[in-house]
Parts: structure tokens; sequence; C-alpha cells
């Protein structure tokens, strides 16, 4: 039987000329979800910088942005000895764009990623998670938890919408009673918005995240995976796919993932800004229920925003030296 097609666009490579501080080669891999083997392979892009002996760190970015983000991180974990693989998520940056919003669900971004993973047989990885990274990245671990040494939680969630969050998240996502949910009402504004503007640009919503504003050359960079409207199906929908009540898939998969990061017992930090109320209190939540965390040194980035990597790359990247050399 053929593979089940996914029409797929790919940015030009024009588009990525000359961006600022990104000169890493583009490298790719063929990834297919294991859950199901039939669908067609795509195109992953990632960057494979350092030494290919050197302990592993796996960087996952989340919406709407892709490896840019992390350009000034690479270069202090490479100087660590450290090897560092930073893929695009499916529909961003150089990784093929199926141009059917239906195409993106949570499940498959998981498994994309852990096709990489497996395909490349990382081992003893250090995952760095923020944004969608973490419940993407979790999610993988929490697969093969065996592969992974260590986690650097940086502004990331993992929303299950369980009641037990009331109280506990700046931007909340719970529920309530038997049939009720409490939502930040930002939170819904954002969602709303990515589903109903007519042009998306990732460059608007990096650009508002920042503790300090970025050169028109770096926004721009943001903007360079997606050329054209046509290209955006993965931009929007991954906003479309955040779990707002415990009936969606994807809260489903974030409490199973939950389940299995109650029993990771090898070091996980949390590395979360002072600027950013949309993750702010999930950096408790993990020390408190993470035992890998309890007693660890966690840290808070002082003057950043939701997009840390932007902000204070090299103290992110710091944090993770010290994670995989033992000092945190």
């Amino acid at each position: 039987m053929p593979p089940v097609p996914l029409a797929a666009r790919r940015t030009p490579d024009a588009c990525f000329a000359d961006l600022p501080g990104y000169s890493f080669e583009p490298r790719y891999a063929e990834v297919v979800p294991a859950d199901e083997p039939d669908l067609e392979p795509l195109r992953m892009h990632y960057l494979d910088e350092g030494p290919a002996e050197g302990p592993v760190v796996l960087l996952l970015h989340g919406q709407p942005t892709w490896s840019y983000l992390y350009r000034s991180v690479i270069p202090v974990l490479v100087d660590a000895g450290l090897r560092v693989i930073a893929p695009d998520n499916i529909g961003f940056g150089r990784s093929d764009k199926p141009s059917s919003p239906y195409d993106y669900t949570l499940a498959r971004h998981i498994g994309w990623t852990a096709s990489l993973v497996s395909g490349l047989d990382l081992r003893d990885v250090t995952l760095v998670a923020q944004d969608w990274g973490g419940p993407i990245g979790l999610s993988v671990l929490a697969r093969e938890p065996d592969r992974f040494a260590a986690v650097v939680a940086a502004n990331t969630i993992l929303h299950t919408a369980d009641p037990a969050l009331a109280g506990r998240l700046t931007w909340a996502v719970h529920g309530e009673g038997d049939s009720r949910v409490v939502l930040e009402e930002s939170l819904l504004d954002y969602l709303l918005h990515t589903q109903r503007a007519p042009v998306l640009r990732a460059s608007d919503f990096v650009g508002a995240s920042t503790a300090e504003p970025l050169s028109a050359e770096v926004l721009a960079a943001y903007d360079a995976p997606f050329p054209t409207p046509d290209h955006t199906a993965g931009l929007r929908q991954m906003t479309a796919l955040l779990p707002l009540t415990r009936n969606d898939p994807g809260a489903r998969i974030g409490r199973r993932t939950m389940r299995a990061l109650e029993a990771f017992e090898r070091p996980f930090v949390t590395a979360y800004s002072d600027g950013d109320p949309a993750t702010r209190g999930w950096e408790t939540v993990f020390a408190e229920r993470v035992p890998g965390a309890r007693g660890r040194e966690h840290a808070s980035i002082a003057g950043a925003g939701h997009f840390l990597q932007e902000d204070a790359g090299p103290a992110l990247a710091q944090v993770v030296v010290d994670v995989v050399r033992g000092r945190r």
C-alpha cells in the first residue's frame, strides 16, 4: 500500500540567505511518526553542531519560532564541548510544511520529533525545551526515557487542564468541577487572533514577547520560513492545538506525560525568566512533581521575556552547561 500523502511545501533556500547570526550548516532527515508508519515521510531540518562524540543537547523550539531562536545559545554549548541538535518542527523553519492545517496534531509533532531522535540514535540527551518544545519534547521523553540524561525546562508548559492547577499559574488553564474550565482571557485572545487574522507574521509575536526590542533584520529572520500565506498552515494550527479542556486530546497526552515525569529521577532543572506571565507557575509545578527536580539549583533569569533565548541566550546556555557537567 502506498504511503498516505501529505501535500507539503518547502520554503526556498534563498529565503534563508544571510540571516544575521545564523551561518550553521543545514541538515535534513526524513521523519515518520512511529504510530502512523504508513504516513508519507516528511523532511525535517536540524542543526548538528559541535563534536560528534560530545554529550548531546537537544534544543526544541515552539510557536512561532524555529532553530534561529537558539543562534546565541549554540556557540556557548559548542565551546563547552557539547554536541548540539536543534531541529525545526514540521511546519516551521526549513522543515517541510504540510499545506492542510488538519495534517498537524500534537501527536504527530511528538511523533515527528521522536522519529528524528530515534533516527539519529541520540542517547544520553539533555533536553532543552521552551514553549511548545516542552509538550513535544517531554512527551518524546515519556516514550523513551532511557534516551534522556537530563532536562532543562525553559519558559514552557505541559497543559493538562488539571483542576489541581487552580491558583498555581499566572495564565489560568484548568478544569473546575465536572464540566467547567477557567481560562486566562489573554490566552483565549491569542488563540482566536491566530485563527482569524488575515495575515499572520511570526515576527509580530516574537517582537512583542521579548524584554528588549529586536532589530528589523532579526524580526525578518523569524518571518523568513513563511514567504507566502500558503506556508503558514502549521504556524496557525499549532496555536489551535492548545489544550484548553480536560477532554482535549492534547490534555490527555499531557496527563500521560506528567505521569511519566513523576517517575523521572534524572536531573530536571527549570530556567524560567522573570518576564513571562504566559508560563509563570509551571516552574513550581515541575519542581514539585518531578523527582529529578527536587533539591536542584533552579535558575531564574532576570530581564528576559518569553523568548529568553533572545534576551539572555548565553545565560540560558550556561545553565545547560552546568546541568550537563553536574553542577546543578
